[in-house]
C-alpha cells in the first residue's frame, strides 16, 4: 500500500523535493521497484485519467458494489 502511494505521489509531482530525490536514487537500484515505476507510467499513458462523469453508471455502481466491504489493514 505505502509503494503504491509513494510511486501515486511521485508520479503526480506531489512529493517533497528531498522525497522525490531519494525516491529517484532508490530506483536507480532497485529494478523491482524501477520496473513497477515503468509500469505505473505505461498504465497512465496508455489509459490517462478518467472523470467521474466519463464512467458510466452501471459500471459506478458495480466498481462501489466491488469495494463497499473493503476495508485499509
Amino acid at each position: 500500500q505505502e509503494v503504491v502511494e509513494l510511486v501515486t505521489d511521485y508520479l503526480e509531482q506531489e512529493l517533497p523535493a528531498h522525497e522525490a530525490a531519494l525516491f529517484e536514487q532508490h530506483i536507480n537500484f532497485c529494478d523491482g521497484c524501477e520496473w513497477y515505476l515503468d509500469q505505473m507510467r505505461t498504465t497512465v499513458a496508455a489509459v490517462g485519467r478518467i472523470e467521474e462523469r466519463d464512467v458510466p453508471p452501471e459500471t459506478r455502481e458495480k466498481l462501489l458494489a466491488a469495494f463497499r466491504d473493503w476495508k485499509r489493514g
